[in-house]
């Protein structure tokens, strides 16, 4: 064992994007920052992997709101990565389409909000109210989120929080047709139909409308900017190191301590994994009991089964944007809830881009719900590339069925692929959960309730006075809501005013080099 004591400003346990993006900030402030990651990849939904010499994107298929002016932009010039990316912008009349059953028909969602309405219309032309009053609202509802808009404000009012996302479309228009386009993209933070909240759907899909890019090449490049952001600023980070638990003195976080046996030590501590796990490893006795029964208690979000298909070269055109299929446009907001003969309800597909100006496909993702209910006989089975594990013929059997179910279904969406297709690959809610450490293999975290908003609510301040948390469970997910949870999560370390107008002076002047 290579057992190592160091001692640190700040220790932050996992290298997924709120990991490292809260590492950058507080190096930049001038801490002595460690980050570790129990995986042989940094990066957490930022990871990549390859495929008949063919990359696939773990979890970021596209991002929003990278467009000039725009906040992922400013946040990400702030950290220092903005312009090194390689980005691709998508379809600006349609980044994303959405599609019903067998009909040919597909509803697009454009770029920016005049032409969002202007391309709907097309297809609903009687709903310009109802079109033009949803982009109000749910720019209204970004504004009341002070971080959202680099702001520090006083924080989001109980009433945004509560408004309900089904009842709110319902309500909007007697179009069950364009409420269901409208929700179309909800596999985006897997809605859930009487709890989840307005703001969730609103967050998550302004971003693609301000603007929606994929990165050429994957998404790993972020995370090796991220790496090299934060070694600029002398912060340190270490692969497999996977820690076990954390040493405690009173209401004190002192070390957090690795499976080979080493102690890191620090003033600090920032959990970048998931809260359950987290508490679990700090001790169940170090919190108040109301405290961890409701993080323990809190309802986790739906898991993913994903396909990952190799096409034969040149024989499948590449399509800009993404596509969220239903069987049926009443299954929007219950694509979850299945039978064995009816599954998968629902699912998004993908292209992977790696040049510019691509012409054919090289590949594609498609991923579905699936319950982690299913895969209860290899629960207690690990498999990473760090501890290699053999899950044993019956799994990789039922994964097969899975696959080739889930393919049967995508082939009758794009039956130009039948025939083009060199190899197909899968991961299961047990690899989500493996790799990227979500709790039983969710996508997004725990489920959010209009009904109890404050109780679904976790502080990246935990009962320990330094120990914070941050990641997609904290404030939103998905790339734009993890980088300003990790805003958030430093605001309390280093106070928000300080750093809001600290973010907001330094991207003015970047802006303004650009400009030269």
């Amino acid at each position: 064992m290579n057992k190592t004591e160091k001692k640190y400003d700040v220790v932050i346990v996992g290298s997924g994007l709120g990991g490292l993006t809260s590492a950058i900030i507080l190096a930049k402030e001038g801490k002595k920052v460690c980050v570790l990651e129990k995986n042989q990849q940094f990066g957490g939904n930022l990871q990549t992997f390859a495929r008949d010499k063919k990359l696939f994107d773990t979890g970021i298929h596209y991002i929003g709101a990278l467009g000039e002016g725009q906040n992922l932009n400013k946040y990400f010039s702030y950290i220092g990565i903005m312009d090194a990316l390689k980005l691709s912008k998508m379809d600006e009349d349609a980044y994303d389409v959405i599609s019903f059953g067998d009909a040919d028909v597909e509803y697009p969602h454009a770029q920016g909000y005049e032409n969002f309405t202007k391309q709907l219309l097309k297809y609903f032309p009687e709903e310009e109210v109802a079109i033009k009053e949803y982009c109000k609202k749910i720019q209204e509802i970004c504004d009341a989120f002070p971080l959202y808009n680099l702001d520090y404000g006083n924080g989001h009012p109980i009433e945004i929080l509560s408004i309900n996302a089904q009842k709110y479309f319902e309500e909007l228009t007697d179009n069950k047709k364009l409420r269901a386009v409208l929700a179309g993209s909800n596999f985006l933070y897997a809605g859930i139909p009487d709890k989840t909240p307005l703001y969730v759907h609103a967050l998550s899909v302004n971003s693609y409308i301000q603007s929606a890019w994929r990165c050429i090449n994957g998404g790993s490049q972020i995370t090796k900017q991220l790496i090299k952001q934060l070694k600029k600023y002398g912060g340190e980070v270490y692969k497999r190191k996977e820690v076990v638990n954390f040493s405690s003195e009173g209401k004190r976080i002192i070390s957090a301590n690795t499976k080979d046996g080493s102690a890191y030590y620090g003033d600090i501590f920032i959990s970048n994994i998931e809260p359950k796990t987290t508490l679990d490893m700090v001790g169940k006795e170090k919190f108040r009991k109301p405290y961890y029964r409701r993080i323990k208690e809190l309802e986790v979000l739906p898991a993913a089964f994903s396909v990952y298909v190799v096409l034969k070269p040149n024989t499948v055109k590449y399509v800009n944007h993404n596509n969220y299929h239903f069987k049926d446009s009443t299954r929007v907001w219950n694509a979850n809830e299945y039978t064995a003969e009816s599954w998968p309800e629902a699912f998004m597909l993908s292209m992977n881009i790696s040049e510019e100006n691509q012409l054919w496909a090289e590949s594609l993702t498609g991923i579905t719900y699936l319950h982690f209910s299913e895969f209860k006989a290899w629960q207690n089975t690990q498999n990473t590339i760090v501890n290699p594990s053999n899950r044993g013929e019956a799994y990789e059997a039922f994964k097969q069925e899975k696959t080739q179910v889930f393919m049967r279904e995508i082939e009758k969406r794009l039956p130009h692929i039948k025939g083009n297709i060199k190899a197909v690959y899968a991961s299961t809610p047990l690899s989500y959960r493996d790799y990227i450490g979500g709790f039983e293999g969710n996508l997004y975290g725990y489920v959010k309730d209009s009904e109890n908003p404050l109780k679904t609510f976790i502080s990246p301040r935990t009962k320990l006075e330094n120990l914070f948390m941050t990641g997609q469970s904290i404030n939103m997910h998905g790339v734009l809501g993890v980088t300003i949870g990790a805003v958030l999560t430093c605001t309390e370390i280093i106070g928000k005013q300080y750093l809001v107008d600290k973010i907001n002076k330094e991207v003015l002047e970047i802006e303004k080099q650009r400009r030269k």
